[in-house]
């Protein structure tokens, strides 16, 4: 354990977040920032509508923070590897058709109950595994494989479609679609079981603790004896189980198999990623980061529907959001740049 500390301590200075002063303070501003901004976003839409922090709301953020956190937890542990997953759409999409088409449905007589769930998990999975494989054993870039891959997945569920979107039938998957317990949508308890399953596993296993050393230095995890792709296949399966089970979700609480379930998913999970505090190079950041960033894409969206902005609006807003995101974490690489010239 000690010997990780280390190497993680060498992967961060490889990316210029350790050392001088000015360089922890940017650190210290990085892992502040998100939290800051949340609030000040709270604060200032229960300012302008009283409705934004009454129980009704609070519950629509939550069910619609749900699918997009699970969809991002997974997808930093990529990020932290400094690749990138764009078959997430792909994968929810297929993952979608096949639980609901194993579960009871208008379509076919099938009623394989919560194994539709395990399968339509499994589906992501697969393709996880296939995004990991091509990419660390072939050295293919990661958007490259993703991107294909995506396009395969969409491909898939097209042919499941088949012109029409098979119905949910099973009333229990239904219910925990739906449902909610204390006022809480149920996807939500999902989500954040995810969530700390997922720092479970960044923090007390090789997977998540070796991402840290692989996206700061891929040579320095190298030359350490960590076998980089076996843990990048790792995280490629972390993120299309995350995926799957997204897609899965998504389903569960439309009552539908859809090839658009996952529309315009993708950019908003890695917006949420990055406006978290994780660096898109790699080498810092988390799923609890995550967390937050999700919370601020999900509260700017629903407290900007509130006060009356317009879609238009509404998109260059987040936009704006999202660039002073990615250039608050990159001035720290930057920074490292100028120093090393």
């Amino acid at each position: 354990m000690h010997t990780l500390e280390k190497l993680r301590d060498r992967a961060s200075s490889a990316v210029g977040l350790t050392g001088t002063s000015s360089h922890r303070w940017a650190s210290r501003l990085i892992n502040a920032g998100p939290v800051v901004a949340l609030v000040i976003l709270v604060a200032v839409f229960s300012i302008a509508n009283s409705t934004f922090l009454t129980g009704g709301n609070l519950q629509t953020i939550g069910s619609q923070l749900s699918i997009l956190l699970v969809l991002a937890v997974g997808m930093t542990f990529v990020i932290l590897l400094g690749g990138i997953d764009l078959s997430s759409e792909g994968v929810m999409a297929a993952s979608s058709l096949v639980f609901v088409l194993l579960a009871s449905n208008d379509r076919n007589g099938n009623n394989f109950g919560w194994m539709a769930v395990a399968a339509g998990i499994g589906t992501g999975a697969l393709f996880g595994l296939v995004n990991g494989v091509l990419h660390a054993n072939l050295r293919i870039p990661s958007f490259m494989v993703t991107l294909g891959t995506g396009a395969v997945g969409i491909g898939v569920a097209t042919v499941l479609f088949g012109g029409q979107p098979p119905r949910l039938m099973d009333a229990s998957l239904r219910t925990w679609g739906v449902g909610s317990w204390l006022g809480v949508s149920a996807l939500l308890y999902v989500a954040l079981a995810v969530l700390g399953v997922a720092l479970l596993v960044q923090r007390y296993t090789r997977v998540g603790r070796y991402g840290y050393v692989i996206g700061g230095d891929e040579a320095i995890a190298s030359l350490s004896g960590i076998n980089a792709k076996k843990y990048k296949t790792g995280a490629f399966v972390i993120s299309g189980t995350a995926a799957g089970f997204a897609g899965v979700m998504a389903s569960a609480q439309l009552d539908v198999g859809d090839v658009n379930i996952g529309k315009n998913l993708l950019f908003t999970a890695i917006s949420a990623v990055v406006v978290g505090g994780t660096v898109l190079s790699g080498g810092r950041g988390g799923v609890l980061k995550t967390f937050v960033g999700s919370l601020i894409i999900v509260v700017l969206g629903n407290g900007l529907i509130l006060v009356g902005v317009s879609p238009e609006v509404q998109i260059a807003v987040q936009s704006v959001v999202i660039v002073a995101a990615v250039a608050m974490t990159s001035w720290p690489l930057r920074r490292r740049v100028r120093v090393v010239k």
